[in-house]
């Protein structure tokens, strides 16, 4: 399976892994799964430490690309395709972030790894 993980299953893994699922848990172990991690997951993490909305992500933020590669996850960079699809989709959701990464996974074919009931609906596989 090839899952995408969503900005706050990325932060509960490096900082609080009881908050995920047994499921995910699994998901995120398992040697035959492929994990991917948005840039556009950085990038919210960045916008909301910044705000101060989210104070507890500075440390993840200031070491993103080296923990994410210990987990052994693969950085999806955001294309054009991402980008244009995560605009065009038709959904009453607004967050672009959210936006963003169910375009990536829809694009990229990759399962959605969230517990964020707006993120399911928009996503066509997703698991939490």
């Amino acid at each position: 399976m090839k899952i995408l993980l969503d900005t706050h299953a990325i932060f509960w893994w490096s900082i609080e892994q009881s908050k995920l699922s047994s499921s995910v848990l699994e998901a995120i172990s398992a040697k035959d799964n492929d994990v991917f991690v948005s840039i556009a997951s950085l990038w919210e993490m960045a916008i909301k430490v910044g705000l101060d909305k989210w104070p507890e992500a500075a440390e993840l933020t200031d070491t993103f690309d080296h923990e994410m590669r210990a987990s052994g996850f693969s950085l999806l960079p955001i294309s054009v395709f991402h980008v244009r699809a995560s605009g065009l989709m038709h959904s009453p959701h607004r967050d672009p972030f959210d936006r963003l990464l169910v375009a990536q996974a829809r694009i990229e074919g990759l399962t959605v790894v969230t517990a964020d009931p707006k993120v399911q609906a928009l996503a066509k596989d997703w698991l939490w």
